[in-house]
């Protein structure tokens, strides 16, 4: 007996050990994982988003046609700035429909409040919103464009993920963006197809009527299904 516990501790010594793999971490969330560097949120004056001219350059009254932004409707100005777009989208939906200017800059709201008392426009409500979520209601959007802001978007792919959520049956996200790397207060619009796919939209039509030099494209983006 004394042999045969001498034996089996020998072989419990002379036994490779075994090691188990260490636990992955699981895959990045897609609608996380993309990030992109931006600036910070401008704190100059917004006026100057107000140009004269700027209707006429844009076609805004083209841009709101194909979005569909006609009386009753109900519109999200994601990244509104100045108010902008804001109050021509107001006076398009008229009193029977609404508009939710979206802006994470505190003094963008605060502008816009200022601007809705002196046009005495009262079908806006003003969002608050974080870098990667509206923060809109529910099934409560039939049109949103976000018009010049998609480069300054950190994480495009979850904003528009978040977005997907507000969305009525039928709605349209426009966007309108300046051909760039990134860096250059501009993004390719191929990268603007692919992580749009990834949030789970689709490209409808694409155009290229807002800017003259044809630097400007005009997205038009549906959910998938």
């Amino acid at each position: 007996m004394p042999k045969l516990r001498a034996l089996l501790l020998a072989l419990l010594i002379s036994c490779p050990t075994f090691s188990f793999p260490a636990p992955q971490s699981p895959p990045p969330d897609s609608t996380t994982a993309t990030h992109r560097k931006t600036s910070e949120p401008y704190t100059g004056d917004l006026s100057i988003f107000d140009s004269p001219g700027r209707d006429e350059r844009l076609q805004v009254n083209r841009v709101m046609d194909i979005l569909g932004i006609t009386a009753g409707k109900n519109v999200a100005d994601i990244g509104a700035g100045s108010g902008w777009f804001t109050v021509r989208a107001a006076r398009r939906v008229s009193e029977s429909g609404t508009v939710y200017a979206v802006d994470i800059n505190p003094e963008a709201i605060r502008y816009i409040d200022e601007r809705l008392q002196k046009e005495q426009l009262h079908n806006v409500k003003t969002i608050l919103s974080k870098p990667n979520d509206p923060l809109l209601p529910a099934n409560s959007v039939d049109s949103v464009l976000l018009l010049k802001t998609y480069h300054e978007v950190a994480e495009p792919v979850a904003l528009l993920s978040h977005l997907r959520v507000a969305l009525r049956t039928g709605a349209r996200v426009g966007i309108i963006d300046r051909n760039g790397n990134g860096e250059n207060h501009g993004v390719n619009r191929q990268i603007v197809i692919r992580e749009s796919a990834q949030a789970g939209y689709r490209l409808l039509e694409q155009y290229d009527f807002v800017k003259g030099d044809k630097m400007d494209y005009f997205l038009v983006l549906v959910p998938k299904g």
